[in-house]
């Protein structure tokens, strides 16, 4: 099995459009926070992280909806709050055609008030 970074750097390449769309938001600071994208965490890959904050981003496709893909959210998301991460799942459409409530949730768990 490849390695997280690996995994994220190749993840990073190819990223889906809705992620490309966040992370025009989360990059260079704009929220004020820092955020990574396809951050690894243990032998997991976060869509977005901001380490600083402890809180993942997730960016979910109709994909989720599938048991076993469901099952493997649960379990990742389960180790990285037993690592002390708070876990922001948005749905690619929300992000498509909802982006400012999108970023207005994310300041709102980053304790910020939406500009």
């Amino acid at each position: 099995m490849a390695r997280p970074t690996a995994i994220a750097r190749t993840l990073r390449k190819h990223q889906t459009p809705t992620e490309g769309i966040l992370w025009q938001h989360l990059r260079a600071k704009r929220l004020g926070h820092k955020f990574y994208r396809q951050h690894p965490i243990g032998r997991y890959v976060a869509d977005f992280c901001c380490p600083a904050s402890k809180l993942v981003v997730e960016v979910d496709g109709g994909h989720h909806d599938e048991p076993e893909q469901r099952a493997y959210d649960e379990e990742r998301d389960a180790f990285m709050e037993d690592q002390g991460i708070t876990i922001l799942r948005v749905w690619s459409s929300d992000v498509r055609d909802n982006i400012d409530g999108v970023v207005g949730k994310i300041l709102e768990v980053l304790g910020r008030p939406s500009p």
